[in-house]
């Protein structure tokens, strides 16, 4: 089987994985109030299907990595696809910390968060929240950069050259 056609039929198990459950989440016990909140029945099948797909998607990527460190051994893969894959694995990883490092220095001397029911949350933790939500932000926009210059095909034109 083309690995295209596997990747494929990944890609539409994924979605119809993705969909069933939050089609689930929304339809059995979403009103589901518990004193003046909501509380939906189904909260724990999103978290869980969250951590699988993270998971999957952790171990899928060093899988990968390592098959092509073992494929790419004694070859340029530059030279024959044109793509500096070694600058852009470096890159990512680079703006992957510089990320994480900018989260952490915006998240600093933040104060305990206490929520509506009572409940509080150390000063540290929310540093941790705010870490990976500047993080994620950071890494949102640089994916749709790096769509956008993928799409332009600047890339492949400069390695034709």
């Amino acid at each position: 089987m083309k690995i295209e056609k596997i990747s494929s039929r990944v890609l539409l198990c994924c979605v119809i994985l993705i969909v069933v459950c939050f089609a689930a989440f929304l339809a059995i016990g979403y009103d589901n109030q518990v004193g003046e909140y909501n509380e939906p029945l189904l909260t724990d099948v999103i978290m869980w299907l969250m951590y699988l797909l993270t998971a999957v998607t952790a171990v899928l990527t060093v899988w990968s990595l390592v098959r092509g460190i073992q494929n790419s051994k004694g070859s340029d893969p530059a030279a024959t696809t044109g793509v500096p894959g070694g600058k852009i694995t470096m890159c990512t990883v680079c703006l992957t910390v510089a990320s994480l490092v900018l989260g952490w220095v915006l998240g600093l001397g933040e104060e305990p968060f206490t929520a509506g029911d009572g409940t509080v949350t150390s000063a540290g933790w929310v540093t941790v929240v705010d870490v990976f939500m500047v993080s994620i932000a950071v890494l949102l926009v640089a994916a749709a950069i790096a769509v956008a210059v993928s799409m332009t095909g600047v890339m492949t034109k400069s390695a034709s050259k």
